[in-house]
């Protein structure tokens, strides 16, 4: 299993963690998502993780991105 981590802008509540890991969940590979609102950072574990997807899964629920981060 491996995992990935971004730094995400614009989160701010509850609504915005749900947004972030329903849309990401629906990314293939992905089976868990951890969004920590207090540091900004999405984490994503799973197998198979393509970075252009996830990338593209949060910017769908409506948040900026930045680039991946190290673990």
């Amino acid at each position: 299993m491996s995992q990935k981590h971004y730094n995400v802008t614009g989160m701010s509540c509850g609504h915005c963690v749900a947004s972030i890991t329903e849309e990401v969940r629906e990314v293939a590979g992905v089976s868990e998502v951890v969004v920590d609102l207090a540091a900004n950072t999405v984490t994503v574990h799973g197998t198979g993780l393509d970075d252009e997807r996830l990338r593209a899964a949060i910017v769908e629920a409506g948040y900026e991105v930045g680039d991946p981060v190290p673990a």
